[in-house]
């Protein structure tokens, strides 16, 4: 045992016997408040105040007197770490408890006397001394100009560890992302000039070959075929080694969804080519799911069903998803009860890689106050990603329905030709998953022929943007805790009046994909007796402010508001119309699939007597 460490042995010795003789009468746990002095820089401070254990475990993890010893003693050293990585290499921590040193043989006893639930005062401040700066930078080896310029580290700026220690990975980094696969830069060697409060650095850095990617191979295929791996993968044999490439790659594959986790493993050795082989470790997802959804809302109703997914039906990651619902369980703007099902197969791939085919069709029946509708659906759609952010649709769209409406019932087949483009920054792998920055954007345009006792072409065109600010962002809270959320929505129909459209294709305002607070398809046009007749166009936005706390809670405060509006002759009595505006509050409780939403929201103003006074909403993930 060495010599020095003997005071502070005996001294924690003598503590203890203080506070063993005493122990009748301390208080156990020892209350304390601290103060930890300000050393006038903010990050620093806050670097200090998150490391030290006397106030992080505080309220925690109470301690009798001789633990708030200890734990001073520890916080000692733990606080000096902190201020020399900021550079204040001679810097002195002082920490009393109630004016004494920690050194003070009788604090112990001076703590055990202290009558119970009084706080003994803990107090911390620090001397920081000269703010050690960078003298010479050496590097050993002969690294490539462009790795010395990635160190960016110079001489006269403060030594700050954490600065330091990003220089030298950078600089292996800027190597392995030029094929120096095998580079290695040791930590350096740092040391203090004898006369001034400077630090030296010598960087060992080995190179090694430069090389390029070789044989390609993958472990954990079972379902999944080989060959369409290797044409979906983005990275080639013979491309330059780069961890960044290879990175794209390995989370394009998890992205395919037939993948739980994808890892990579980069040969041991070069080749006579200076080639280094690549394997990617796949484990793959179970070729079936369930799913079980549920949603209410107080003009919809209740709604639930089940989805059945097979993610590789023929092996190339085709997905298979049968669906069944029903719908309208009750509910101010349903009238009966009404069903969903659907059938839908994607293959990815198509043609061309990063472009989808989805093939789908389904059968609604819905009972709603606008209309009673029974339809059969189909559909085919290519989709095309065109950049990181950006995607394109086009397909084919048909309608088989009859709808009845004020008393008449009428047929009706649709075909449609819908294009659409969006745009997504959102970074979010799931649309349920909760948006924290970026937009969400797209616009479509369906030309379409409606067939049946009146025919009709028309063009519905709709807009939907949506945008997210972390408040992160502008330094106002945390990362991810609180979000200003905004929507606008538009849509618009034309070449047919609003008699010659399916009450179907009509625009409806209310709802939680509009005006929340007004029932759904309850703004707009209406007939005498109240029934929504629809519009030619709508134009709807939302603000919204989405709160966390803690780990799992949230909660949101919004407003909604939106106009419909029909065009050309209408059997339409006179009627309030114009802009409806909703506001609403709501709870959030964050999950790993998405925030469960509760949302009510009441109209700003009411205008007819058969106007919502309030409605509810309930459902997986934000409203938008």
């Amino acid at each position: 045992m060495r010599l020095n460490s003997l005071p502070p042995l005996l001294c924690a010795l003598a503590v203890a016997l203080a506070c063993g003789a005493h122990s009748a009468r301390a208080a156990d746990p020892q209350p304390y408040r601290v103060k930890i002095a300000s050393t006038g820089r903010d990050a620093l401070d806050a670097t200090l105040d998150a490391t030290s254990e006397l106030e992080s475990l505080r309220a925690p993890a109470p301690v009798g007197p001789f633990g708030l010893i200890v734990r001073a003693r520890t916080d000692l050293d733990r606080l000096k770490t902190v201020l020399e990585s900021f550079g204040y290499y001679q810097a002195v921590v002082t920490i009393t408890i109630d004016g004494r040193p920690l050194e003070d043989p009788a604090l112990g006893e001076h703590l055990t006397a202290i009558a119970k639930g009084h706080k003994a005062q803990v107090a911390v401040s620090f001397s920081l001394g000269p703010l050690y700066r960078l003298g010479r930078v050496q590097i050993e080896g002969h690294p490539p100009e462009f790795a010395r310029a990635a160190l960016g580290l110079r001489t006269g700026q403060p030594a700050v560890a954490a600065a330091v220690l990003a220089g030298g990975e950078r600089m292996q980094q800027a190597l392995e992302e030029h094929g120096y696969a095998f580079a290695k830069v040791d930590p350096p060697i740092a040391t203090e000039e004898a006369h001034a409060p400077l630090i030296e650095l010598v960087f060992h850095v080995v190179t090694g070959p430069r090389v390029r990617v070789g044989r390609i191979n993958f472990v954990g295929l079972k379902r999944v075929r080989e060959s369409f791996v290797r044409h979906r993968l983005l990275l080639h044999s013979g491309e330059r080694y780069s961890p960044s490439s290879i990175e794209r790659a390995r989370q394009d594959l998890l992205n395919v969804g037939v993948f739980t986790a994808v890892s990579v493993q980069r040969g041991a050795t070069v080749d006579a080519h200076g080639r280094v082989p690549i394997t990617f470790v796949v484990r793959e997802r179970p070729l079936h799911a369930v799913a079980i959804n549920a949603a209410y809302s107080s003009d919809l109703g209740g709604s639930g069903g089940v989805t059945w997914t097979d993610r590789n039906v023929f092996g190339n990651a085709e997905q298979l998803s049968l669906s069944a619902a029903e719908t309208n369980i009750g509910g101010g703007a349903a009238t009966g009860l009404g069903y969903d099902l659907g059938a839908k197969l994607l293959k990815p791939d198509f043609g061309h890689r990063g472009q989808a085919v989805q093939i789908q069709v389904g059968a609604i029946k819905q009972s709603l106050q606008a209309y009673d509708q029974k339809a059969l659906t189909s559909g085919l759609t290519l989709t095309r990603k065109l950049s990181g952010f950006w995607s394109a649709d086009a397909g084919v769209a048909t309608v088989v329905e009859t709808i009845l409406q004020e008393g008449a019932t009428h047929a009706y087949t649709l075909v449609s030709t819908p294009i659409g483009i969006a745009y997504d920054s959102t970074d979010l792998a799931s649309p349920l998953d909760d948006p924290l920055h970026g937009m969400r954007d797209s616009i479509t345009v369906a030309p379409t022929r409606s067939m049946g006792k009146t025919s009709a072409t028309f063009v519905i065109t709709q807009v939907k943007l949506a945008a997210y600010l972390d408040l992160h962002r502008i330094g106002l809270t945390a990362r991810g805790r609180s979000v200003l959320a905004a929507r606008v929505l538009g849509g618009l129909a034309q070449g047919a009046g609003a008699l010659s459209l399916p009450p179907d294709q009509r625009f409806y305002g209310g709802g939680t994909g509009t005006i929340r607070g007004w029932r759904y398809q309850g703004v707009g046009p209406q007939f005498a007796d109240g029934t929504p007749f629809g519009g030619t166009s709508i134009i709807a936005g939302s603000l919204e402010f989405r709160q966390r706390f803690g780990k799992n809670l949230g909660a949101a405060v919004f407003v909604d508001e939106g106009e419909v509006r029909v065009s050309g002759a209408a059997p339409l009595p006179p009627q309030p119309n114009g802009p409806r505006m909703g506001l609403g509050v709501g709870l959030r409780y964050y999950t790993p699939i998405g925030p469960i939403r509760f949302d009510i929201a009441v109209p700003k103003q009411r205008y007819r007597s058969t106007d919502s006074t309030y409605e509810i909403y309930v459902g997986l993930g934000q409203a938008f």
